[in-house]
């Protein structure tokens, strides 16, 4: 079998550096929080950011779409985004679930601990 055969598809289509990076912006964040009720077109968004030129705004609407963030349609002259949650869920699900259920469940024999009256181990040893 040769090297490209033997490749296995990628079954993560997110492309977590591009996800990062378009988070990484405040205005990106912005655009994102203004699109998570509702879709939006362009002109709208670029309404909402008067102190950026509308090819600023574009910029950013093309990073977020490259991550994946944004889906763009156009009907008729308008061009209306939509926000694809799901990178954001990737995200969510391979980097941060995984965290934060360590740290539940140190809180959790934290709690238990502290709740049945096991000694204090962080002043030596002894119970206070």
């Amino acid at each position: 079998m040769s090297a490209r055969q033997e490749q296995q598809p990628n079954p993560d289509p997110v492309d977590e550096d591009g996800v990062f990076k378009a988070l990484a912006s405040p205005t990106r964040r912005r655009l994102l929080d203004l699109l998570k009720d509702h879709a939006r077109t362009t002109g709208d968004l670029c309404d909402r950011f008067p102190q950026l030129d509308r090819c600023t705004v574009m910029q950013h609407l093309r990073v977020l779409e490259a991550a994946g963030l944004v889906i763009a349609q156009r009907k008729g002259r308008e061009r209306w985004n939509h926000l694809d949650p799901l990178p954001i869920k990737h995200i969510h699900d391979r980097w941060i679930g995984e965290y934060a259920s360590a740290a539940v469940g140190m809180l959790a024999t934290l709690r238990t601990e502290l709740e049945g009256g096991t000694p204090d181990r962080t002043a030596g040893g002894t119970a206070r």
